[in-house]
């Protein structure tokens, strides 16, 4: 699969994992899957719901992903992955990723230092409970008057 996110949105998703450094920030990828290519339309910031290890974890809230859910399908999509920060940390799955992601989404993982993204890579969970990295496509800001989705 590839992941293709418009540039407007990668910058939201900045936004949000910035902000939540020194933590791990995390939100939802909105969009639909075509063939092997996952595109994203929009980014869902999210609330991490780990207390005790919020520096190198996260999990979301139940209710508030199935909110997300509902609102992406109002608008004819669906959530297709999820982001999430290591702070000061590569930008790879953690052990405690993998055991916590299912194999049929996408998952960004940002590398920032110091309040700053550095890097952004995507990955998928594979029957053997590892990741694969996928490539990760960010699309160019549309044409002044071009219509939304980088596509």
């Amino acid at each position: 699969m590839t992941l293709r996110v418009p540039a407007p949105v990668m910058d939201r998703m900045r936004e949000h994992l910035e902000a939540g450094y020194p933590q791990e920030a995390c939100g939802a990828l909105i969009g639909s899957a075509e063939d092997a290519v996952y595109r994203v339309t929009d980014f869902r910031p999210m609330r991490n719901t780990i207390t005790d290890r919020p520096r190198d974890r996260y999990a979301l809230d139940p209710l508030e992903q199935l909110q997300v859910q509902k609102d992406a399908e109002a608008r004819g999509l669906e959530i297709i992955g999820f982001a999430h920060s290591h702070p000061d940390h590569p930008p790879v799955p953690s052990r405690f990723d993998a055991d916590h992601a299912w194999t049929f989404y996408s998952y960004v993982v940002a590398a920032v230092d110091k309040g700053r993204l550095r890097e952004a890579r995507a990955w998928r969970l594979n029957e053997r409970q590892s990741f694969d990295e996928e490539p990760l496509v960010v699309l160019p800001p549309p044409p002044a008057g071009a219509g939304p989705g980088g596509d």
